[in-house]
């Protein structure tokens, strides 16, 4: 089985890079919520001490390879719905957060946006393992109980789900990690969009390692997704344009519903694979390294729905991860390119070269002393929008993903290094 990730950062992005203090009192608009990056000045999640531009680096390859471990181990599991958390990858290190406001009467939450999972989760008051002794990030408020969910909103979409009574929950493991929680539902506000009855999962306990202090907002395809969940409101439309990560004094949007939609975009289909039915797949037929086309088979790149492979964009990942056989193409075509200059950063040496286990083949041009050639990731085009049917439905029940583009570049180019 063939997997290729791409991040979502890597296509959308924006090239506003300041110095100035961002202004962090700004309030979401409409249907617009500000995406912040997690290291951002504007945001309490950032560490005490920031980290320099070399550890960030190496700090953002290890997260992405525990997240990649875990989303194919999905399917290695024979699940084919994604679960409301991931325990380790997702919780520990989320990227990029919006605020978001939940309960009677409402609390501002931080949460991670991510467009692999479905179900929101936030950690409840009392929850045993939430929240270290020693942990940097502030501790959320005290969260009131809220009511339990109907035993039909679990509709297949968290794992191991137990009912009992009046109330359903759900238990999950990855690795070393675990966490058990409720299903609840009440009031989510959204910018100035306020929906009721949301459901999304209440952590009563977690054991393993530590979990994002202010919780999760999924924007999969599944039926608990805060797109499924509001369709009525938002068409299950929305786009977002993610703040430059070398620029964390900036603030990306995360649009919701059509009304919010930039008019002139650059789309490509996104496919759905039933064997990862909540994940958004892309037609990826090529990679440039400069203005040269490299050599890579197309089996490399195949969309299979009876396995899983294909291209995935993810939110959660920050570097484009791809397999063996495309990596060592693309790098050899970088390398050629770059010729006789040198890597500056020794510590970033392995990340040019590689780990050779086909999982965290990433090319990082921070550390080197020469301009590289821009990376380009050809997608087959179409000016109309593309809408992606839900399971089984009608023109009423569509679903898209409308990428925005860069006012700058084209959304198929990637940032070039400065």
């Amino acid at each position: 089985m063939t997997v290729l990730l791409f991040s979502l950062a890597t296509l959308f992005f924006t090239l506003a890079q300041g110095l100035h203090t961002p202004n962090c009192n700004v309030p979401d608009q409409g249907s617009t919520l500000q995406v912040i990056h997690v290291n951002s000045p504007c945001s309490p999640l950032r560490p005490k001490t920031p980290l320099s531009w070399e550890a960030s680096l190496l700090q953002m390859q290890s997260s992405d390879k525990a997240r990649l471990q875990y989303l194919s181990s999905l399917l290695v599991a024979g699940r084919s719905i994604v679960p409301i958390a991931s325990g380790r990858a997702i919780t520990q290190n989320p990227t990029y957060i919006v605020r978001a406001k939940i309960g009677t009467p409402a609390q501002t939450l931080l949460m991670a946006v991510d467009t692999s999972n479905d179900a929101a989760w936030v950690p409840c008051t009392g929850c045993v393992g939430c929240s270290p002794p020693r942990s940097t990030p502030p501790a959320p408020p005290p969260l009131v109980p809220w009511p339990a969910a109907p035993h039909s909103a679990t509709r297949g979409s968290v794992p191991n789900p137990s009912c009992g009574g009046t109330t359903c929950g759900f238990n999950l493991t990855y690795g070393g990690s675990a966490i058990a929680a409720g299903l609840v539902q009440d009031n989510i506000t959204l910018a100035t969009d306020s929906v009721a009855g949301f459901t999304f999962g209440c952590i009563q306990t977690a054991t393993g390692t530590s979990l994002p202090a202010q919780g999760l907002l999924g924007l999969g395809r599944g039926s608990l997704s805060l797109l499924s969940q509001t369709s009525s409101l938002y068409q299950s439309t929305f786009s977002y344009c993610l703040p430059s990560y070398k620029s964390a004094n900036f603030s990306g949007s995360l649009r919701l519903g059509p009304n919010s939609q930039p008019q002139r975009i650059r789309t490509t289909p996104l496919l759905k694979n039933p064997r990862r039915s909540s994940f958004y797949y892309v037609n990826l037929v090529g990679i440039k390294v400069g203005r040269r086309g490299v050599n890579i088979p197309p089996s490399a790149f195949a969309f299979d729905p009876n396995t899983g492979a294909g291209t995935v964009f993810d939110s959660g990942t920050v570097f484009t991860i791809l397999v063996k056989t495309a990596y060592t193409a693309v790098r050899d075509e970088f390398r050629r390119q770059m010729g006789s200059h040198r890597v500056v950063t020794r510590r970033l040496r392995h990340m040019l070269h590689g780990s050779g286990d086909g999982t965290d083949h990433n090319i990082h041009v921070s550390g080197l002393e020469h301009e590289p050639p821009t990376g380009q990731l050809p997608y087959p085009q179409q000016r109309r929008q593309h809408l992606l049917p839900r399971h089984g439905g009608g023109p009423r029940q569509q679903r898209q993903l409308r990428p925005q583009r860069d006012r700058h570049l084209p959304a198929t180019e990637p940032p070039r290094s400065h």
